[in-house]
């Protein structure tokens, strides 16, 4: 139990490593707002630009966590995905939806927070936008607007752009000849 929660139910059990995530980083909770007018023109946006696939055919094409993370916007617990702890010294990391290249295999570096961290994304290839609550940036990929992450700056890490883009390993594949 936690602070009286039965944890058998996901979101219970969701909740409260969210809350310990933040703790543990010693962020604030986030705080549910409404929606922004940007983030009401994203979504319209991103509807029109993966309006080449329906919800349904995106169904067909991705694994059942892939939908979840990439199309409704879900995350992997931390320190479970294939690619956190995996540095290879060749190719690139594609859109797990599309296919479209996002990252090169030098961008990546262990941040130790239990995704896949990376310091910038190949040009055009990764959107930002602000997450709906206002607290977070999202980040998306630019050519079917797939849910990869989230962006944080200012962290302290030695990388050129003082930037992590803490991806999801669902959201990416690695190509060794990318």
């Amino acid at each position: 139990r936690y602070l009286g929660e039965d944890l058998s139910s996901s979101s219970s059990f969701r909740r409260m490593a969210v809350s310990l995530a933040l703790a543990w980083r010693g962020a604030r909770p986030l705080r549910a707002r409404a929606r922004s007018p940007r983030a009401v023109a994203f979504t319209r946006q991103r509807t029109t630009c993966s309006a080449m696939k329906s919800e349904e055919e995106w169904k067909k094409i991705l694994t059942p966590e892939q939908f979840r993370v990439l199309r409704q916007k879900g995350t992997e617990y931390p320190g479970t995905g294939k690619y956190d702890k995996m540095f290879p010294s060749e190719g690139a990391f594609l859109c797990g939806g599309c296919g479209e290249k996002l990252y090169e295999t030098k961008a990546k570096f262990n941040s130790g927070c239990g995704w896949p961290a990376f310091y910038e994304g190949v040009d055009g290839a990764v959107k930002e936008v602000p997450d709906a609550d206002g607290m977070r940036v999202e980040i998306v990929c630019a050519a079917c607007g797939g849910h990869l992450g989230h962006v944080f700056r200012g962290e302290g890490f030695p990388t050129p752009t003082n930037e992590r883009h803490c991806v999801n390993s669902v959201s990416i594949v690695h190509d060794k000849d990318a």
